[in-house]
């Protein structure tokens, strides 16, 4: 009897302790945490982007008769030269989205500033996503290189900096489904034309 005593007792100062370790070790680690996310909202400097922010900015190639750099090999648009471009506006509804409006200059005038001559659109993304489309859609659909949705400037988490929109809605025939799906391209880095 008296062992199971001792044992019963033991167990008890061993519970405490153990419950007592846990409360100091969540303590411990609470106010690291704490710690921790003080000193990492000091790590970044005020200025610097977010991941969610990147530059709005188009590098166009291959086949264009206007060119920025110095080898005469890439139109880079900036963001005040994209912003310069005429903006239009598609109103319509995605496989991601709801019906909202869509604005930005059409793919064509971006096309027509760098001179391009091919037929078709080379877009490469910034997850190096890449598909084409014929540059025949610009005359049919009406293609806008979107950079705001509802009149906010597209993020990298809304399908930003750049998304082609085509107009679903007026097109649904030719534009539901996979393959009318694959010609919305969102965070778009660059263009070749071929």
């Amino acid at each position: 009897m008296t062992k199971a005593i001792a044992t019963a007792q033991g167990r008890t100062a061993v519970q405490r302790i153990t419950q007592s370790s846990a409360r100091i070790g969540a303590c411990w680690a609470t106010g690291l945490i704490l710690a921790l996310a003080a000193s990492g909202a000091h790590a970044q400097p005020p200025s610097a982007p977010s991941a969610s922010s990147v530059p709005l900015t188009l590098d166009v190639t291959g086949k264009i008769g206007k060119t920025t750099d110095a080898a005469h090999r890439v139109y880079h648009f900036t963001e005040a030269q994209l912003l310069a471009l005429p903006v239009h506006s598609i109103t319509t509804a995605t496989t991601w989205t709801s019906r909202s409006t869509f604005t930005g200059p059409l793919l064509a005038d971006i096309l027509k500033t760098v001179g391009a001559t091919g037929s078709e659109v080379e877009i490469h993304t910034l997850d190096d996503y890449t598909y084409s489309v014929p540059v025949s859609d610009c005359d049919r659909y009406g293609v806008v290189v979107a950079y705001s949705m509802n009149g906010r400037r597209l993020k990298i988490s809304d399908f930003g900096p750049l998304f082609l929109i085509y107009p679903r809605d007026a097109f649904p025939d030719e534009l539901t489904g996979a393959s009318g799906d694959s010609k919305f391209v969102w965070q778009i880095k660059a263009l070749i034309v071929k």
